[in-house]
């Protein structure tokens, strides 16, 4: 890992920093990559139950760094399937994850980086941060990001933040149920710390299974999500008896 990242271990969470603070800690590639490659490590650790993911500086992440753009064309479509794979493995490894992830939203988080701060299993909100999707007025599209913005505050609030391009306050993202607490922001990262510490007290297979199952009944009718409850409660009751 380069300086792109600053990760620390405490009491079985792991704090992930995302460190470009002089652009507002934008992806480019290789951050891209290495955040990618730190979340899967967090959750491949048997030490770590439980992951922090903010940004370093006054902001959260500005999404895409617009400065590899221009690299990105339809000349050089292997660099532009490269990329856009790239992100959307970054973007859709939170579910697959074992470990919870807690966001904690410490400033502006645009763009990729709105997504990111919606990825995770719960998420902290700084009271003066905001939260957006400014794709649309940069003439592009907010596309992998737009499959968990759906799920996460309903079909009409999802497309006026994806059709308009303007930012919410903390409290509007609060009553949408895209974050779970607004606190001070210098009380970010320590309260998203004190919620993943909680988590990773929990039993690590019982909060495996539970976070399995809460994304698979998620996309499932009634019937079939019923199903996979009376499975997950089959394996549940083998694995306390097994002492886990």
């Amino acid at each position: 890992m380069s300086d792109l990242l600053v990760v620390k271990d405490r009491s079985g969470v792991r704090l992930i920093v995302m460190n470009r603070p002089d652009r507002r800690n934008a992806l480019n590639t290789d951050l891209t990559r290495e955040l990618l490659i730190s979340l899967e490590d967090a959750d491949d650790d048997e030490a770590v139950g439980a992951v922090v993911l903010t940004g370093a500086g006054p902001s959260f992440c500005a999404g895409a760094d617009l400065a590899e753009f221009k690299d990105l064309t339809p000349e050089r479509a292997h660099l532009v399937e490269a990329r856009a794979r790239l992100t959307a493995n970054l973007h859709g490894i939170f579910r697959l994850m074992k470990k919870p992830v807690v966001t904690a939203i410490n400033g502006a988080a645009m763009g990729g980086g709105a997504g990111l701060a919606l990825a995770g299993d719960m998420a902290v909100m700084g009271e003066t941060a905001k939260l957006g999707f400014p794709e649309v007025t940069h003439g592009i599209v907010a596309a992998i990001v737009m499959s968990n913005l759906v799920r996460q505050c309903g079909r009409k609030a999802a497309f006026e933040l994806v059709a308009l391009g303007q930012p919410i306050v903390s409290l509007r993202a609060l009553e949408l149920g895209m974050v779970n607490r607004v606190v001070r922001n210098e009380d970010v990262v320590k309260e998203a710390v004190a919620i993943a510490e909680r988590l990773a007290g929990v039993s690590r297979p019982a909060m495996a299974l539970t976070k399995q199952l809460f994304h698979e009944v998620s996309e499932l009718p009634f019937d079939a999500a019923l199903e996979k409850g009376r499975e997950a409660n089959e394996r549940m009751r083998g694995f306390r008896q097994a002492g886990a």
